[in-house]
């Protein structure tokens, strides 16, 4: 019997900065947010691409490379559609990129795209009348941990580009709420040491990934059906801020309702949430409020929350599969 083949191969973290792209006007207000676009003046990402398809099997199995893109083309393709793509979204620049590929190469029907935003905000400077404003031309890449992400994965059907799976997030956000945060009434037995605690501060990890009922509405060409990662990172953390949680299961899930009554173009919405909760450690004798919180050791809790919107199956709102 012969043997079973799965094929991939690819090229990772490509660094493309683009300047002077085309800004990203009209998207929709929300109450949580000051976000209604982004100028683009730099853009700066990195991307993956990876090839599936029996139709690279000779390269493995006897070193013919005919049918073979090479990896350093792939980068080239990323860095020079960045240059050629005239939208305004990261999402848009991904789907560019896998229908020049599809397009350009018989062989490759199967590919999976990924892009993570490099942040570089733009730097405050003295605005020449004893104030200070944003500048046009300098940007920062310390000012910001947290980024915007994509992924694709695309098929050839019926001889065209297509998209089958989708998701956009906003990776890596950081929120310390210092009170307004419980904990209490979880099981108790034998190997419970944490003790209820009604008002305790709450330091959170946070992924959040949506998908579009319409995939198209992912790419910007309809910016008011466009969903901005600032927008979600702000809607997040106000409801942080306002909603008094009995757990972070009960805080995501707060978050995905307000994020799915503020966006009805979204299918669904994905959490994944780490707890990074500090131990008391040290309370002052003269005011109750100061206290002081250390790391008692690596481990910490991990809370996932996939949200569908009522009538979308998993199928249906096409999320992310891996």
């Amino acid at each position: 019997m012969g043997n079973e083949y799965e094929i991939s191969y690819g090229k990772m973290r490509v660094p493309v900065y683009r300047v002077y792209g085309q800004p990203l006007r009209g998207v929709m207000p929300v109450p949580e947010s000051p976000f209604l676009g982004r100028d683009n003046v730099l853009l700066a990402a990195e991307v993956d691409i990876e090839v599936f398809g029996t139709e690279f099997l000779p390269a493995y199995t006897v070193g013919d490379n005919s049918m073979v893109v090479a990896t350093d083309s792939m980068k080239n393709i990323i860095i020079r559609q960045a240059l050629d793509f005239d939208g305004a979204t990261i999402e848009g620049y991904l789907n560019a990129i896998g229908e020049h590929f599809i397009a350009t190469y018989g062989q490759v029907h199967d590919i999976r795209l990924a892009v993570r935003e490099l942040p570089f905000p733009a730097a405050t400077v003295p605005d020449g009348e004893g104030g200070f404003t944003a500048s046009a031309v300098l940007f920062t890449g310390s000012g910001r941990s947290d980024y915007a992400t994509s992924r694709l994965r695309m098929k050839r059907v019926d001889g065209v580009p297509a998209v089958v799976r989708h998701e956009s997030g906003r990776c890596g956000i950081k929120l310390f709420k210092v009170t307004g945060s419980a904990f209490t009434s979880f099981v108790r037995d034998e190997y419970t040491t944490l003790p209820d605690r009604r008002d305790r501060p709450l330091y959170i990890y946070l992924d959040v990934y949506w998908t579009y009922d319409d995939v198209d509405n992912a790419f910007g060409e309809k910016p008011h059906r466009y969903v901005p990662a600032e927008q979600v990172h702000d809607i997040c953390a106000a409801v942080f801020g306002e909603f008094v949680s009995e757990s972070i299961q009960h805080l995501v899930h707060e978050m995905g309702n307000r994020l799915l009554e503020r966006y009805p173009q979204l299918a669904e919405v994905r959490f994944v949430a780490q707890n990074r909760t500090r131990d008391p450690f040290y309370t002052s004798d003269e005011n109750p409020e100061v206290k002081v919180y250390s790391d008692p050791f690596s481990a910490y809790g991990e809370i996932t929350l996939r949200l569908t919107r009522d009538g979308q199956s998993a199928s249906e709102a096409a999320a992310w599969d891996g």
